[in-house]
């Protein structure tokens, strides 16, 4: 009796409005020529996975929908994968997922680079005033040029909350720069940490020491409002503020009267509470604020290393293995998983 094949399913964001997928092409190759594999672009773009997506994938490749307990509570659902564009799962119940038998993979070492490189960027356009300068140019005001001068970044501290994969990348990137090193991680090791040059610190004094306070945690009960009121309070007034990683880490309310009162000197947010933010989002009037729509690291080069990340972990399933990256570590020992596996397993042969 022939093996029903394993069957992959690309959520609609995963494709362009012209048809064609939102990454290199190329990398459909991989699952094109496996044995046994079959995909597919699904035909309706949804909030969250539904259970008609969970009862005809064994694996979804996935960007923006969430993935709920109710996608996985239908007795003919087959799903046993989801695997996440991108680093953070705050959009994956992955305790229900757990429960389920079903993975929860993410694709870190693609975002690595391009997410490090944004804090780069940021760091870069906010000491020399980018932005102002070009509004400046724009507008004819070449007088004003010298009003608000750059600020110089050699002697000048950079502090990280989160120094994991994202965050070590950026201290690399930085290192040229002659910049003083500070991180805020309760996981960092002391010996991995001075390998790369960075001072381990409290909350406390990575916010009261900093030039430059940059998020790179993942959204967790722990960091949810990481930086509010009293934590913009300790900022030196010339510091600026970073976020690449989730906007439920900084309170916006109280970001935007430190921003406003001129309690801090400026910001970079690629993230925010909601998203999109609304129109009448009173950060998005301030000239202090760089602000971009949760896409700045989205490169032909990032696409393409995430989706053969994603893609390499339904292969790995497909064949009875582990995924590179799992987050929910723990689904492992799942008898219904275990099982699956080993069939799986047994048809690769």
């Amino acid at each position: 009796m022939a093996v029903e094949p394993f069957r992959v399913g690309f959520t609609r964001d995963c494709i362009r409005p012209d048809g064609k997928p939102a990454f290199d092409p190329a990398v459909l190759d991989a699952i094109e020529s496996a044995p046994g594999l079959a995909h597919e672009f699904m035909d309706q773009a949804t909030p969250a996975i539904t259970p008609d997506q969970a009862a005809r994938y064994d694996a979804v490749v996935t960007m923006r929908p969430r993935t709920e307990a109710a996608s996985l509570a239908r007795a003919d659902r087959r799903l046993r994968l989801v695997a996440r564009f991108g680093v953070g799962f705050d959009n994956v119940d992955v305790e229900a997922c757990t429960r389920a038998g079903v993975i929860v993979a993410n694709t870190p070492a693609a975002v690595r680079r391009p997410v490090a490189t944004i804090i780069l960027a940021f760091t870069m356009a906010l000491s020399l005033k980018l932005l102002r300068l070009d509004r400046l140019t724009r507008a004819g005001r070449w007088a004003e040029r010298h009003d608000d001068m750059g600020v110089g970044l050699v002697g000048k501290t950079f502090g990280a909350f989160g120094v994991g994969s994202i965050g070590t990348e950026a201290f690399r990137l930085l290192k040229p720069l002659g910049m003083k090193h500070l991180g805020c991680d309760p996981y960092a090791r002391p010996e991995d940490m001075k390998e790369i040059g960075v001072e381990l610190a409290d909350k406390d004094t990575l916010l009261s020491r900093a030039d430059f306070v940059s998020i790179s945690t993942p959204l967790t009960p722990e960091t949810n409002k990481l930086v509010g009121e009293r934590e913009l309070g300790l900022m030196k007034p010339t510091a600026f503020l970073i976020n690449t990683s989730r906007g439920q880490t900084v309170d916006e309310r109280a970001l935007y009267r430190a921003l406003k009162d001129r309690r801090i000197a400026g910001a970079a947010l690629d993230v925010f509470e909601q998203e999109p933010t609304p129109k009448d989002n009173p950060i998005l009037g301030l000239d202090n604020v760089i602000v971009t729509p949760h896409s700045l690291c989205h490169t032909d080069e990032c696409f393409r290393h995430v989706a053969a990340d994603a893609i390499g972990a339904a292969l790995s399933l497909a064949r009875g293995e582990r995924p590179r990256f799992v987050v929910n570590p723990a689904v492992l020992e799942h008898p219904g998983l275990r099982a699956f596996m080993q069939d799986r397993k047994r048809s690769a042969r």
